[in-house]
């Protein structure tokens, strides 16, 4: 965490109140919704040492196991009642998804998730965080600082708020791997929620993504309202035998041939 936390507070100077992190989780499922993450950690959260001895196994949320993944959560809530960080999370549907495509559905996720923070504020609260703009405008406000908004991977566009796009951000920046921890841990727990409205489908074990226990499942079970329709075009076209819901997705003969975001 050192190495992310210095990454962080190098951007904490001149009265900058602190960083604000985005990234999502769920991007590349067959099935659930896409959630974000955002996370402002406050200017005095970086003055303090103790953040960096409890939090010592923070990281990108891939790179550490689910139950570490559920203690750095629950010191993210911790956190949040010191005052030293507001976090939230946002997610776009599965009609979103197959509606907006996966970048734009995203998106909205980040935002809602930007949102969210500013919804705990309290009321009256002058927005914290700088509007898109063009890309040489100071953060600046009435002399007042907004702080640096990073977000993981490449820059969203458009996108309502000003901000730095960082590939791998959730390994460099502190802000972001919570933030991928707060997108990673919400929507397992959606997940979780889905295998007991959705019980056969092993969502609670591969929490939608297309392992091969998930596309046996969809190839003997059909589909549910929670699956990515376009995620699945390929699957149906290779599955001679058909799948129940697919149906619309099989290629016409005079058709181009099917396309999606995935090869089996």
């Amino acid at each position: 965490m050192a190495s992310l936390f210095q990454f962080d507070k190098n951007r904490v100077a001149d009265g900058v109140p602190g960083v604000v992190g985005v990234d999502e989780a769920g991007r590349g499922c067959f099935a659930g919704p896409v959630v974000a993450g955002a996370v402002w950690v406050r200017r005095a959260f970086y003055e303090n040492s103790t953040p960096i001895k409890r939090g010592k196994f923070i990281n990108d949320s891939k790179q550490i196991s689910p139950e570490t993944r559920e203690e750095i959560f629950a010191l993210v809530e911790h956190w949040e009642r010191r005052g030293e960080l507001v976090f939230s999370a946002g997610t776009a549907s599965v009609r979103e998804i197959d509606a907006l495509n996966i970048l734009g559905a995203s998106r909205l996720a980040m935002q809602r998730a930007v949102e969210g923070i500013l919804a705990k504020l309290p009321a009256g609260t002058p927005c914290p965080f700088a509007t898109a703009g063009t890309d040489d405008a100071p953060l600046f406000d009435r002399g007042i600082a907004f702080p640096p908004m990073l977000v993981d991977g490449r820059p969203l566009t458009p996108f309502v708020w000003r901000h730095e796009a960082i590939v791998k951000g959730d390994a460099t920046s502190l802000a972001v791997a919570l933030a991928s921890i707060v997108a990673k841990v919400s929507r397992d727990r959606m997940m979780v929620a889905l295998d007991g409205e959705f019980p056969g489908y092993g969502f609670r074990e591969h929490k939608g993504y297309g392992t091969p226990v998930h596309i046996a499942a969809i190839r003997s079970r059909g589909i549910t309202p929670q699956h990515r329709l376009k995620f699945l075009r390929n699957l149906a076209a290779q599955s001679p035998d058909g799948i129940p819901g697919l149906e619309d997705l099989l290629p016409r003969e005079d058709a181009e041939p099917a396309q999606s975001e995935f090869s089996f």
